[in-house]
């Protein structure tokens, strides 16, 4: 009999749960839980490494390997089938730090690697 999943800590819902393309394939729509969008958060939008993300979800870092791999699959299928995507559900408990939640860089006090702008910043107009 397996375990119950762990409680994942998360420290930014996401503001916008559902993503669809202008011209979107039949079939179900992929669903992302929060816990696997706040992976994603962490490792490719703040810069953090698994080690840092796991100390940030509050799981081992081969459980945030496991679920950012789940994620990018499915935004995978996301992108390449052009199905909806919608963000929702899972296992996971919001973190208990105001400041953690009203900030958008990194909770806990974890900082990013590597202070990153926007791709859309770095262009210049001709």
């Amino acid at each position: 009999m397996p375990r119950s999943a762990k409680c994942r800590r998360v420290c930014q819902l996401p503001a916008h749960c559902r993503f669809a393309p202008e011209q979107p394939a039949h079939g179900e729509a992929v669903e992302l839980t929060v816990e696997e969008y706040e992976a994603v958060r962490l490792v490719d939008y703040l810069g953090l490494n698994q080690e840092e993300a796991s100390a940030q979800m509050g799981v081992a870092r081969t459980t945030v390997q496991r679920i950012y791999a789940q994620a990018r699959q499915k935004l995978a299928v996301f992108l390449v089938e052009g199905r909806p995507l919608q963000i929702g559900g899972g296992s996971y408990a919001l973190c208990p730090q105001e400041s953690c939640r009203a900030s958008a860089g990194p909770a806990a006090g974890v900082p990013p690697k590597t202070e990153r702008k926007r791709p859309h910043e770095n262009r210049s107009h001709l």
